[in-house]
């Protein structure tokens, strides 16, 4: 298994945030479970020249300051984290939850105002990424809990992340480029279109995206990864759009979530399970009603929902709608503290016209 641990660091040193000699690295982590793989990647930094810093979260203090912090708690940013935010020239995020429902009771309110405070620190990060100056990756260590939440065994799940990133065959990073080709493809082709329409059950919505860059996900920010993507023009959204699989943010859940926009802007939003979180995610701040990314699941090894957004997000045969922050590198301009990625099943009659021409269908492209 320290083979595993060892490919998968230099997968992320190497191929996602591509560290350099001189480079500030920070390698966050959420609990000591992903001990194992934070070891390997702090070792291919050093091995890269670059200067490791490690920042390993306690189980349950997120659930402590949401309950216990005041309202000036909430919104005060420590100057530490502002300065890494500034400085560092790569971030390293790795998920190991103990727990992934401890926030689950947490005050929706005090959630939205906490991320309403740190809505600089994501715009800064995509500024800076947008311009070359930052590059991040986000990828899991196996662990109980989000074997749990996937309803499978530990070895169930760690055989299933390990597929999901080609880690289990000989050479990731060329399978990774390839799927990048092939996604550039599709993204080209977006990118001369003004118009994606989307069709399904309880679904028919436009967006535009003249003017706006269509990209391909392969491994570079996301680990696994398998999307092409891009951000909206703002007012533009218009019609209705259904969401079948569940819905998971910060460890809440919404589940058959559907939307109402004109105008680009969330004007009826429901929720079989999860209404008042939902609106309370959409209330947090100007930006939260209006739709920053449009995207399509390309990942073809993920199929099931395991309620982790890494992964869902990639299911081959879906597409996502995430309300809130925009992409400046794809063009938007939308603000916001909120980026909760929405996630449609798209091979049950689902279908995508750009400019009016039909160019995906039940869960695959046509061109």
């Amino acid at each position: 298994m320290n083979n595993l641990w060892e490919k998968y660091a230099k997968v992320l040193v190497d191929y996602s945030v591509k560290v350099k000699e001189g480079e500030l690295t920070i390698i966050r982590t959420d609990s000591y479970l992903s001990q194992p793989l934070v070891k390997e990647i702090y070792k291919q930094v050093l091995l890269k020249g670059g200067y490791p810093v490690v920042r390993m979260g306690v189980e349950g203090l997120n659930e402590l300051f949401i309950k216990n912090a005041s309202d000036k708690q909430l919104e005060y940013i420590d100057p530490m984290t502002e300065l890494e935010y500034e400085k560092a020239k790569n971030l390293i995020s790795i998920g190991a939850p103990l727990n992934v429902k401890n926030m689950a009771r947490s005050d929706s309110k005090k959630l939205a105002k906490r991320s309403g405070a740190m809505k600089h620190l994501t715009e800064k990060m995509l500024k800076r990424s947008a311009n070359g100056d930052l590059k991040w990756v986000i990828a899991d260590f196996p662990t109980q809990a989000l074997a749990q939440e996937a309803k499978m065994s530990l070895d169930e799940y760690t055989e299933f992340l390990i597929k999901s990133c080609y880690l289990h065959i000989d050479d990731p990073v060329k399978k990774w480029q390839e799927i990048g080709e092939y996604q550039d493809k599709i993204a080209k082709y977006l990118n001369t279109k003004s118009q994606i329409h989307i069709t399904g059950e309880n679904t028919d919505i436009t967006f535009k995206t003249s003017g706006r860059i269509w990209k391909s996900c392969c491994g570079e920010c996301n680990f696994p990864d398998g999307e092409v993507y891009t951000s909206p023009i703002e007012d533009s959204a218009n019609g209705q759009i259904y969401f079948d699989f569940p819905q998971i943010y910060r460890g809440n859940e919404a589940q058959k979530v559907l939307l109402t926009l004109k105008d680009g802007k969330v004007i009826e939003a429901k929720a079989e399970k999860g209404q008042e979180f939902l609106i309370n995610m959409l209330n947090m701040d100007e930006g939260s009603k209006f739709v920053g990314e449009i995207a399509i699941g390309t990942n073809d090894m993920i199929q099931d929902v395991t309620g982790n957004i890494l992964f869902d997000e990639k299911i081959g045969g879906s597409i996502h709608m995430a309300i809130g922050a925009s992409y400046p590198d794809t063009g938007g301009k939308n603000i916001s503290g909120l980026h909760w990625d929405l996630i449609k099943n798209m091979k049950n009659n689902g279908k995508i016209f750009a400019d009016d021409v039909l160019i995906y269908e039940n869960g695959k492209f046509l061109i």
